[in-house]
């Protein structure tokens, strides 16, 4: 798969690897940061080519503001756009309490982007039953086939993302 890195701010971004044939891809940052990103495919909406958007920090090193990290992160999800028919789902994760960051810090890089009015970015959030602010967003193509379907679904099931993710 060949990562398209022309639809972001600029074109300086980080050599990747494709792990294994699969959906996955690794690179390493000029700060040491070792990142694996990938997409799962996820029966969340209950809709076919949804996928749910990984990124992991392998070695749990501290990441300065990179506008390579940027740049090489929008790179993989637009390569990942070329199918039309794909959605993602991003749900941040929890553990350390820096969710709201994250999904604000991941919303503005998206946003920001000269492409992004060929996407619907839907947005949530909700408190789970222990008290926990979970975040989760869908984006997919303003082309895509099952758009409707995939707005009406994940408007519908909001709620759905209130239990606490394992």
């Amino acid at each position: 798969m060949v990562i398209d890195h022309s639809k972001g701010s600029n074109n300086n971004s980080y050599p990747i690897s494709l792990i294994d044939r699969s959906n996955f891809f690794q690179f390493t940052t000029d700060y040491g940061v070792i990142y694996r990103v990938g997409f799962l495919p996820s029966d969340l909406l209950g809709i076919e080519n949804v996928y749910e958007f990984i990124i992991a920090n392998l070695n749990n090193r501290k990441s300065p503001n990179d506008p390579k990290l940027r740049q090489t992160i929008l790179g993989i999800i637009y390569t990942f756009f070329k199918q039309p028919n794909h959605a993602m789902l991003y749900l941040c994760e929890t553990g350390d309490e820096k969710q709201s960051q994250r999904s604000r810090l991941f919303e503005s890089w998206f946003k920001s982007s000269p492409y992004q009015k060929d996407f619907v970015y839907l947005s949530a959030h909700a408190t789970d039953e222990d008290g926990v602010m979970n975040y989760i967003a869908v984006i997919a193509r303003t082309d895509n086939p099952n758009l409707q379907q995939i707005e009406t679904t994940f408007n519908k099931n909001v709620e759905l993302f209130q239990e606490k993710p394992e």
